[in-house]
């Protein structure tokens, strides 16, 4: 659920921080040990309802062309029932057992054989591994990079599959999608559970482990820090990046596959989907090696949260746009279609520049230049968990000096972009931008709890000097 997440804030440490190698400061890593009741709340809401909001949106378009609001007035009305509409709902097929349980050996495959088989057929190849935080536990995390090699190697096969051998059709995914989405959520349940036994009984590292009073906030928001099998197989690095984001590109190729078979053509708005979220994708996965620096992987725990988020959430219902364009196929006029590019591209450009500056000024220790000029920083110190102290500088020019997360600006930019490209019809494209300015106000807020809880008063004097979160002169 949390796998479009986003670096946590603009700043660079010592050599030995949180994502360079230091552990974090006492009662700042990971989850919450104690539960209050909203956070308890919240849990019980998601646990409660996430599936059934996915399950809405995926029947509004099987059943009733993408509409929110029919499926509703007709249960108020009793023009049908809920039983009605769950008969006719597509059940599991072995089909569509197949298919899934095919998809995900092959990406769990190449997750960890990749590095192998580089070895051999590539002289001198010395591999992509890289070091993530040092734990609380002591214990520094290696990953194997290998995201972009695994999601080339996929589409490869899916373009030489379409084109010259015609194993099975473009349309495979579309045609299975509710079938496809039982699947999804068996995997999503089997993996948080096994997680949340994993943890209790054998975990990869007991100190890397937060247990709380209460079952349901301990399955969702997860045990361990990071659940591994063997050496490379850690199930918070493959389930964030992969199965559910790899396959986000090969479904909204399917979509625009089943657009052209009902409708005779492809229209620019599904290529204008198909190609901002393609951009997006390629870029997760060319800086796979940032990913590493994000919450999700920081701080976050393996649970339901991640677990059913990324195998559900993530590739159903941020690919809205794209099966709405199925069902309702909007060629865009040639100013709105440019403006969405533009919108896109240009969001995207932010994004990654802002990431990029703070990344130089990290690397830099603050000797670079923003914008052709010396940065400006705040000069911070914080204790670790040890009690030793330690200096740090904040970022305050540049895209970080007009918003303190003005990353994630970028990223919603992007996102409107995706939802404007399917015209004003319908409300339900526009959910996913919706739910980013959720998911990213909260991650604001949650990271600067965060950083004031460290920073102290050091933290005010940032504030004060980037008094905006998002948007400059507004929030």
């Amino acid at each position: 659920m949390a796998a479009r997440s986003r670096p946590s804030a603009p700043k660079t440490r010592s050599p030995s921080s949180v994502a360079n190698g230091e552990a974090p400061s006492h009662g700042q890593w990971g989850r919450a040990w104690e539960v209050d009741w909203f956070s308890l709340a919240s849990v019980t809401f998601l646990l409660l309802f996430a599936p059934f909001i996915v399950y809405f949106f995926i029947m509004a378009c099987d059943q009733y062309s993408c509409s929110l609001a029919a499926p509703v007035v007709d249960v108020v009305t009793g023009r049908t029932h809920l039983s009605d509409i769950w008969a006719r709902t597509p059940p599991l097929t072995m089909q569509a057992a197949r298919i899934y349980a095919a998809w995900v050996a092959f990406q769990v495959a190449l997750y960890v054989l990749l590095p192998d088989v580089c070895h051999k057929i590539l002289p001198g190849y010395v591999g992509g591994v890289q070091e993530g935080a040092l734990t609380p536990a002591g214990v520094i995390n290696k990953y194997e990079i290998n995201g972009l090699q695994a999601w080339l190697i996929t589409h490869l096969l899916w373009f030489a599959n379409a084109l010259v051998f015609s194993w099975f059709s473009p349309t495979i995914i579309f045609d299975n999608w509710i079938p496809l989405l039982w699947c999804a959520n068996i995997l999503g349940y089997a993996v948080s559970t096994f997680a949340m036994i994993k943890g209790y009984f054998f975990p990869t590292n007991a100190k890397d482990c937060k247990f709380t009073g209460n079952f349901f906030y301990n399955y969702m928001m997860g045990i361990e820090f990071n659940p591994c099998i063997g050496k490379w197989f850690d199930f918070k690095m493959f389930f964030n990046g992969r199965p559910g984001i790899v396959a986000w590109t090969l479904i909204n190729l399917s979509f625009a596959a089943k657009q052209q078979a009902l409708h005779g053509r492809v229209t620019n708005s599904m290529v204008l989907v198909n190609v901002l979220q393609a951009i997006y994708v390629l870029d997760f996965f060319w800086n796979e090696t940032w990913y590493l620096k994000t919450i999700d992987i920081c701080h976050d725990h393996f649970g339901w949260y991640l677990g059913w988020g990324d195998c559900v959430w993530l590739p159903y219902l941020y690919t809205l746009q794209g099966l709405y364009l199925v069902y309702h196929p909007v060629q865009l006029s040639t100013p709105h279609a440019v403006g969405v590019l533009l919108l896109g591209l240009l969001g995207y450009y932010i994004f990654r520049m802002a990431n990029h500056q703070k990344d130089l000024f990290r690397r830099t220790d603050g000797r670079c230049l923003i914008w052709r000029r010396k940065p400006k920083v705040i000069e911070c110190m914080y204790s670790s968990a040890d009690g030793q102290k330690h200096h740090s500088k904040l970022l305050a020019s540049g895209f970080w000096g007009l918003a303190r997360h003005f990353n994630y600006t970028g990223d919603l930019m992007g996102c409107l972009a995706y939802c404007l490209a399917c015209g004003g019809g319908h409300l339900l494209p526009y959910f996913y931008v919706i739910y980013m300015i959720i998911l990213l106000t909260h991650r604001c807020l949650r990271d600067e709890h965060r950083c004031a809880n460290k920073y102290g008063g050091d933290w005010a004097r940032y504030t004060a000097a980037v008094p905006y979160r998002l948007l400059p002169g507004v929030f």
